[in-house]
């Protein structure tokens, strides 16, 4: 998604663009409750995804020394071009999925609204830069927070829940109904807040192999981890592991898919990490 706003003067309207995932929020009051929550300070280090017409990015920067924004539309580029200081405004043109958010150095609080069709590739290229990140707020489709925050145990809960969770805490902030936008999507939204959890709670030995195993795992949800990790793990490490093959991948928490990698990790070479 993207944010929309009033045109600049002498400028058509934008039309919205599908292959972008162009839903412009329009809503005043989300607005104001999304940057509430950002709470932004003067001297944060904000990185914003999708900018659109800049419903997010003027608050944002009324309340900044310098915004850094994400955008792959150059209609929309241009635009902000034509009403911002580029002395306060970076703006990096292209696509979020390619760029290089470590770049932007410590400390950094990424937000944005996400286009629906890249939202999880997108959280996956962002998770691989945690250890930069402060903060990150998004608005997404609602059923893909609910992922993001599923606990153990029910059918949202999948890949995506524990390759988060084990980089992020996760919150639920508030629901945005379809009206919100122009257009209205036909789906309903919600803004998560995800926090970098400290190194030290749980600690991977080899993160790809890590990224493997959960993939493995979830890849036939009905069947027994027995059959879908056989490949990878023997009875001998279920039993070192105390964990029941007969379970099914949403039965384990995210710190038993660690405990299973860092054994396997221990008798494989590790990988090399992600870049973000």
């Amino acid at each position: 998604m993207t944010e929309g706003n009033a045109k600049p003067r002498g400028m058509k309207p934008h039309v919205a663009r599908k292959r972008f995932g162009q839903n412009f929020l329009v809503s005043a009051g989300i607005v104001a409750k999304i940057v509430d929550a950002i709470h932004p300070q003067t001297g944060d280090s904000i990185v914003e995804i999708g900018p659109g017409l800049g419903a997010l990015t003027e608050p944002l920067l009324s309340r900044l020394d310098h915004l850094h924004v994400v955008e792959i539309d150059r209609d929309l580029i241009a635009r902000l071009r034509e009403r911002h200081d580029p002395q306060r405004l970076a703006i990096h043109e292209g696509d979020a999925l390619q760029f290089d958010f470590s770049t932007l150095g410590p400390g950094l609080r990424v937000v944005g609204n996400l286009p629906y069709n890249i939202s999880t590739p997108l959280l996956f290229h962002l998770a691989a830069c945690a250890d930069q990140v402060r903060d990150m707020h998004f608005m997404l489709q609602r059923e893909v927070v609910e992922r993001m925050v599923a606990s153990p145990g029910g059918s949202d809960y999948g890949r995506l829940s524990v390759m988060l969770q084990y980089r992020f805490g996760m919150e639920r902030l508030f629901l945005v109904p379809p009206g919100a936008f122009n257009p209205a999507p036909k789906v309903e939204s919600a803004v998560v807040r995800m926090t970098p959890r400290s190194r030290e709670d749980l600690v991977v030995a080899d993160e790809a192999l890590f990224t493997e195993v959960v993939k493995a795992a979830f890849s036939q949800r009905r069947k027994m981890l027995r059959n879908t990790l056989r490949e990878r793990v023997g009875e001998e490490d279920w039993a070192e592991l105390e964990i029941d093959p007969k379970r099914r991948a949403e039965e384990l928490a995210v710190g038993d898919y660690v405990r299973i990698a860092n054994r396997l990790a221990a008798v494989r070479p590790a990988s090399s990490s992600s870049r973000c």
